[in-house]
């Protein structure tokens, strides 16, 4: 997992450099967020099957797709 604080961001997650499935590293970052802070989550696709996960754990999101392969996430309590 990469954590990165220098973005603006409380972290920042390249889904893209973790070797195996990324999920539990999404959540750990997600999960230790604070009231007002905002994650980063960076994917090589459009992260479709996290948006039910995170609209259930109270969280919003906002995705924007910056090249054919990087999707960014960015993910804050609701």
């Amino acid at each position: 997992m990469s954590v990165d604080s220098s973005d603006g961001y409380a972290q920042t997650v390249d889904a893209r450099a973790i070797d195996g499935e990324p999920f539990s590293d999404i959540m750990a970052a997600i999960d230790s967020l604070g009231d007002g802070e905002t994650a980063l989550l960076i994917n090589s696709f459009e992260p479709k099957p996290l948006y039910p996960v995170l609209s259930r754990k109270g969280y919003e999101y906002d995705t924007t797709q910056v090249d054919d392969d990087e999707w960014r996430v960015t993910i804050s309590h609701a």
